[in-house]
């Protein structure tokens, strides 16, 4: 039969097709990059290498622990290395405040790429212990904490306000590029060459992206950035997020909801398909459908809901969406529907990042940011650590499919929370003009 969807529809005759709609959002997003400079085109290229080498990775790693040590195994991998971050995150989160930023991205990938190259080679020889395994990746997790806070924070050193939204606006899509080709192409070489040449690719790409951040050039650090004390500087972000109800109470929701959430998307998607009898290439599409939503999201989606609904409502529907979508990968046993699913999944992350993400980096002050950003990844990271641990009790009695739907119900029932963070609501309907520096504003005796 004729294929007669919409985008073969000639210009001029009914709404462009979903095909001419990609094609125009691509060429839109080429003429904005056009107009930023060279240093933050060259940090969304490499952004978007370490994405890509970070998610051939998560397809590989934990595919292995799975096969070889089974759901225990994969619990216990899980969680170590969320506590490993929780405790890392706050000790190194000072660096990116005081240190050149494009030092610590680029020396933190050049040793993730170490951790890889020793990780393929006991792959390559047939060597699992899971142990060892958790050892190097170890590695991995105390170079993510010194890169992570430093990575999302660097936008506002490398663009002026003005530019500063829709700069992170291209940098969630450079990094959902990465997450979007990254499992694909994992599960790919999973699939054909095996798990050794999987973590060989996974290293090479993160050299890459290491010598890409290298040649960032990144203003001048300000002298006073390395005259206060260490702790003093971890104690002031730690006091200034947890004295503002509105970040106390955002934060403690965004925990509980990804004592959830963090499984769904980690963990327990390997289990799934090895539980429907699939290949790893299953895996890679389910994480790159994942990626795909990401990407729909950060191009335009996420901005025309908003505009459509209002930045709250639309955070809060994408919020419960998500739990909605979960119990459909709990209670469906086809792959292109959970495939879907991931899909779905990924555009309402990249909503919620992207409304709330934008709207706190305005907020915060700029000597704040990393220390900031470093608190909320803690705290995602203890959620990390309680989520796979809640998860692997409950595979001791229960299947993997019940385990989606009960974990889908949680996030649903604690997502309508934020309907009664203090402030919450009226702050994410602020207009970008006012909510730049809205914290120091509001709370000036906490940023002296």
């Amino acid at each position: 039969m004729a294929w007669r969807g919409p985008s073969w529809r000639p210009r001029g005759h009914g709404r462009a097709g979903p095909a001419c709609q990609t094609g125009a959002m691509l060429q839109a997003t080429a003429r904005r990059l056009a107009a930023f400079s060279g240093p933050f085109r060259l940090l969304l290229i490499s952004d978007s290498l370490m994405l890509l080498s970070l998610m051939v990775g998560r397809v590989a790693t934990p595919w292995w622990v799975a096969h070889e040590g089974g759901a225990a195994h994969l619990a216990l991998f899980a969680g170590g290395l969320a506590l490993g971050s929780c405790l890392a995150l706050p000790l190194l989160s000072p660096l990116g405040d005081r240190l050149d930023k494009k030092l610590l991205i680029s020396a933190g990938l050049a040793l993730m790429a170490l951790e890889a190259l020793l990780l393929a080679s006991l792959a390559q020889a047939g060597f699992y212990r899971l142990h060892w395994v958790m050892a190097l990746e170890l590695l991995s997790v105390v170079a993510m904490a010194a890169i992570m806070p430093a990575s999302f924070s660097i936008v506002a050193e490398l663009l002026p306000p003005s530019q500063l939204t829709e700069g992170l606006g291209l940098q969630k899509s450079a990094q959902a590029i990465g997450r979007l080709l990254g499992p694909a192409l994992g599960g790919a070489v999973l699939a054909l060459a095996g798990t050794a040449a999987a973590l060989w690719l996974h290293a090479v790409l993160l050299a890459l992206a290491a010598a890409l951040a290298w040649r960032v050039q990144t203003p001048a650090l300000r002298p006073q950035a390395h005259a206060r004390h260490w702790l003093r500087e971890l104690r002031a972000g730690l006091a200034a997020k947890w004295k503002m109800p509105l970040e106390r109470g955002w934060t403690t929701v965004s925990f509980l909801v990804m004592v959830f959430f963090g499984p769904a998307i980690g963990m327990l998607v390997p289990l799934k398909v090895q539980s429907l009898g699939l290949s790893g290439a299953w895996l890679g599409a389910c994480e790159a459908g994942l990626s795909a939503g990401m990407l729909l999201g950060s191009l335009g989606g996420a901005v025309w809901l908003a505009e459509r609904m209002g930045r709250f409502r639309a955070s809060l529907t994408a919020i419960l969406v998500e739990g909605l979508c979960m119990a459909v990968i709990g209670v469906s046993h086809q792959g292109l529907v959970i495939v879907l699913c991931f899909a779905v999944l990924g555009a309402c992350i990249s909503t919620v990042q992207l409304v709330g993400h934008t709207h706190r980096m305005l907020a915060i002050p700029q000597a704040y940011r990393s220390r900031l950003m470093a608190v909320n990844l803690m705290v995602m990271h203890i959620a990390g650590v309680l989520g796979p641990g809640l998860a692997g009790l409950g595979l001791l009695r229960l299947g993997v499919d019940w385990i989606y739907l009960l974990f889908g119900l949680g996030l649903f029932l604690v997502g309508l929370a934020y309907r009664w963070v203090p402030g919450y609501r009226d702050f994410l309907n602020l207009p970008h003009e006012q909510a730049e520096g809205w914290y120091a504003r509001q709370h000036p005796q906490l940023f002296r």
